[in-house]
């Protein structure tokens, strides 16, 4: 999401040197607002940002510490934040039981498996909630969210082809009832608008009091997805905004646009079809990511979300002490890709998009490392000096490979493993310094 945009605005400051006058200024903003549409944002949207930009590049000193094209850089930066809602917005909570969330969107968003993503995040924070069925058009609908509410161990409040409004106050009332803490409502789409839709949702809304009305948008359709929820904010209120599909290969206006043009903050993004597959949204992370800045953070908590201090201080050691073996290797990559993918953590890490701009690992690859070592015994992991000719032949015909990709994961995790006995000998860690990575 958003990756052509990111190398599009990663050209276009590469080329950016020396003292920039207002002109260099203007003609490099053009070519950001050229960027902008072409991922589709909306074109108010595009000119708002490059005239924000504009006036602060030519009001203001270049700072001291950073060169121009820094400067201009760091005000994209500082503009994205701002375009993108400034800060991190998480769900609010009423002051007294239940807190009522309202999902609203056209139909094929994804606002049924999000009502339990959403319910499974609350209960991984200690809130129990009541999932409630007040989709009684689509087909399936509630089947769909009773077989999530199994998945996750929630409990899931339907009557059938009822009357929605009647279904979420009562609802409502079951949650007091059961003295569950949060109840989200699973309401109707359309595949557009129209005013029987929104009318029913609006009886909804004056019937339960939601105290949060969130606007779930498939991130693919761009900027008709912004449109939409335009007309949603007018009808409704909404107070946030849930992009779905982030992990797609789509332009990504909408994360861009959608603010601006309803004041509805983005509060989660969906990055996979898993239950697990869903991150708070931080507009400093994405315009950190978009300016191939990196983004830290996430990748931290990633790392903590597959290991453990414990883990990482025994592999610390292990490194140290030259006791790091293929199997050990075999573990590693399988906790990464718990992660993601390889290509994503590669773009969270500060500078290696600028370093490496075309730089891709082929998933392909990474099974096939994965397969060579599974084809090895416990004492060839253990001990890859042993390798010789015939034992690479069985492994590579085991994991239906060649032997020079055996040959190759050898030697060059042997050249790994002695770059860190040389970094152990020196009693630290720290890794050799790279072209365009800090240090």
């Amino acid at each position: 999401m958003l990756e052509a945009l990111s190398e599009r605005l990663g050209a276009i400051f590469s080329r950016m040197s020396g003292r920039l006058s207002e002109t260099d200024v203007a003609a490099v903003l053009r070519e950001v607002r050229v960027a902008l549409l072409e991922a589709d944002v909306s074109l108010g949207v595009a000119k708002d940002f490059v005239n924000a930009i504009k006036e602060k590049a030519t009001g203001a000193d270049v700072v001291e510490s950073l060169t121009p094209a820094q400067t201009v850089i760091k005000l994209d930066h500082d503009e994205l934040v701002e375009l993108m809602g400034g800060a991190e917005a998480r769900l609010t909570y009423s002051d007294a039981p239940p807190t009522v969330y309202m999902m609203v969107g056209l139909q094929g968003s994804g606002k049924t498996t999000h009502a339990g993503k959403i319910a499974l995040r609350l209960k991984e924070q200690g809130r129990r909630t009541l999932l409630v069925a007040a989709d009684v058009y689509r087909p399936a609908a509630i089947a769909q969210l009773q077989t999530l509410g199994k998945q996750i161990d929630l409990p899931v409040f339907e009557q059938g082809a009822g009357d929605p409004v009647s279904i979420a106050r009562n609802g409502v009332a079951e949650a007091k009832r059961l003295g569950i803490a949060t109840v989200i409502i699973d309401t109707a789409g359309r595949l557009q608008i129209d005013d029987t839709l929104m009318a029913e949702l609006e009886k909804i809304k004056a019937a339960v009091n939601p105290k949060e009305i969130l606007f779930v948008a498939d991130a693919m359709t761009g900027q008709e997805a912004t449109n939409v929820a335009r007309v949603f904010n007018e009808r409704l209120g909404i107070t946030g905004v849930i992009l779905t599909k982030m992990d797609g290969d789509a332009r990504g206006g909408a994360a861009l646009s959608i603010f601006k043009m309803t004041g509805a903050p983005i509060k989660f993004v969906g990055v996979g079809e898993k239950l697990s597959a869903l991150e708070p949204f931080y507009p400093d992370r994405l315009a950190s990511r978009i300016l191939g800045m990196g983004d830290v953070l996430t990748l931290i908590e990633k790392t903590q979300s597959v290991y453990t201090e414990q883990q990482a201080k025994d592999l610390a050691q292990k490194m140290r002490k030259s006791d790091f073996t293929l199997d050990d290797f075999l573990d590693q990559l399988r906790q990464v890709r718990k992660m993601g993918s390889m290509n994503e953590i590669m773009k969270m890490v500060p500078g290696l998009s600028r370093a490496l701009p075309k730089a891709e690992i082929d998933e392909r690859d990474v099974k096939k490392v994965e397969a060579i070592i599974c084809s090895m015994t416990m004492r060839e992991r253990s001990r890859p000096d042993i390798l010789n000719g015939s034992r690479r032949k069985r492994i590579a015909s085991g994991s239906g490979t060649q032997v020079s990709d055996v040959n190759r994961l050898v030697k060059q995790f042997e050249g790994a493993r002695q770059m860190m006995k040389q970094l152990g000998g020196r009693g630290g860690m720290r890794l050799p310094k790279m072209p365009g990575l800090p240090r």
